[in-house]
C-alpha cells in the first residue's frame, strides 16, 4: 500500500479535524439557540469543504508531468485556493442572511457551561491545528494547506469573539448583540476569503521568487560560472512546490559545446542545492550576444 506524502497526509488529517470541529460547534449552537454560534458553525461547514478541496489539490499537484501537462500539475493548488475563496464568500453570504433574519424577527437564546466548554474545545483544536497547518504548508510550499490554515485562524478569532459577545449579550440582556456578532463573523469570513484569493491570484500570475532567494540565486550563478562571460535575463517563477529558473549564459565563441555544458551542469547542481525542487533552463549564447548587464563573470 502506497504511503501518503506529507501534504496529502496533512490534508486528510485536516479534513478529519474539520468534521470533528463542525460537530462540536453545531452542538454548541443547538444547546444555546444563538444565531452567532450557528453562524460560527456555518463557517465550519466551509472548513470541511475547503479541507476536501485541499486534499484533492495536493494529491493532484503531486502527479508527475505528462504529455498533456509537460510542466506538471503544480498550479492545481492555486486553483484550489480560488475555489476555497469562493466557498468562504458563500459562507459569508449565508451568515449575513442568518444575521438579517435574527434582526427582523424576535428570537431567544441561552448560554450554559456545557455549550461554552464544547465551543472552547472546538476552538482549541482549531487553533492548534491552524498553527501547525500554516507552518507545514510553508515548509512544503503548499498554498492549499497554507490557505486552509489561514482560514482556520480566522475561524478561531471569530469563535473567540462570538463567545465573548454571546456571554456579554446574556449578562447585559441586549439580545440584539447576537445577530450583530453574526454579522461581524461574516465580515471576518469575507476578509479571510479575500486574503486567500489574493495569494492564489499571485501564483496564477507566475509570481517571481522572494527577492532574498533571487539574490541568493544570482550569487550562486556568479560563483559557479567560471569560464563564462556573463549571465543575463534571469527570470524566475513559482508554481506550488516547483520553482522555475531560466537565464542566458554567454560563453566565449571558441568554447566547445562540452565545456559550455560542464559550466551549465555545475551551475544547475549548485542551484538545486539552494532550491529543493526546481526546473532550470539555461540558454547558452556566444560572446557577441553579451549585454554587459546582469551577472558579469569576466
Amino acid at each position: 500500500m502506497q504511503t501518503l506524502q506529507t501534504p496529502a497526509r496533512l490534508a486528510l488529517i485536516s479534513l478529519a479535524i474539520a468534521v470533528v470541529v463542525l460537530a462540536l460547534k453545531a452542538a454548541a449552537a443547538w444547546l444555546t439557540g444563538s444565531v452567532a454560534l450557528y453562524s460560527d458553525a456555518l463557517e465550519s461547514v466551509v472548513n470541511v469543504v475547503t479541507a476536501i478541496v485541499a486534499l484533492v489539490a495536493v494529491r493532484l499537484s503531486a502527479r508527475p508531468a505528462d504529455a498533456s501537462l509537460p510542466y506538471g500539475y503544480h498550479k492545481a493548488e492555486y486553483f484550489s485556493a480560488v475555489v476555497i475563496g469562493v466557498f468562504i464568500a458563500l459562507a459569508a453570504v449565508l451568515i449575513f442572511y442568518e444575521a438579517w433574519q435574527a434582526f427582523t424577527s424576535e428570537h431567544s437564546f441561552s448560554i450554559n457551561a456545557v455549550a461554552i466548554t464544547v465551543s472552547l474545545v472546538a476552538t482549541a483544536v482549531n487553533g492548534g491545528w491552524a498553527y501547525w497547518l500554516v507552518r507545514k504548508g510553508r515548509e512544503e510550499k503548499s498554498l492549499a494547506l497554507e490557505s486552509d490554515g489561514r482560514h482556520l485562524w480566522t475561524d478561531v478569532i471569530s469563535t473567540v469573539g462570538v463567545l465573548v459577545g454571546v456571554i456579554l449579550a446574556v449578562v447585559s440582556g441586549i439580545q440584539m448583540l447576537d445577530p450583530i456578532l453574526a454579522a461581524l463573523v461574516a465580515i471576518n469570513v469575507l476578509w479571510s476569503g479575500w486574503e486567500v484569493l489574493r495569494h492564489s491570484a499571485a501564483g496564477l500570475m507566475d509570481v517571481a521568487v522572494d527577492p532574498k532567494l533571487l539574490s541568493r540565486l544570482r550569487e550562486i550563478i556568479a560563483a559557479n560560472a567560471d569560464g563564462a562571460i556573463e549571465a543575463h535575463d534571469i527570470r524566475t517563477r513559482e508554481a506550488g512546490k516547483m520553482t522555475f529558473i531560466e537565464f542566458h549564459l554567454v560563453v566565449p565563441g571558441s568554447m566547445s559545446v562540452e565545456e559550455a555544458h560542464q559550466i551549465c551542469d555545475r551551475i544547475e547542481a549548485k542551484l538545486r542545492e539552494a532550491v529543493d525542487e526546481a526546473t532550470i533552463t539555461i540558454h547558452v549564447e556566444p560572446e557577441e550576444k553579451a549585454k554587459h548587464s546582469g551577472i558579469v563573470v569576466v
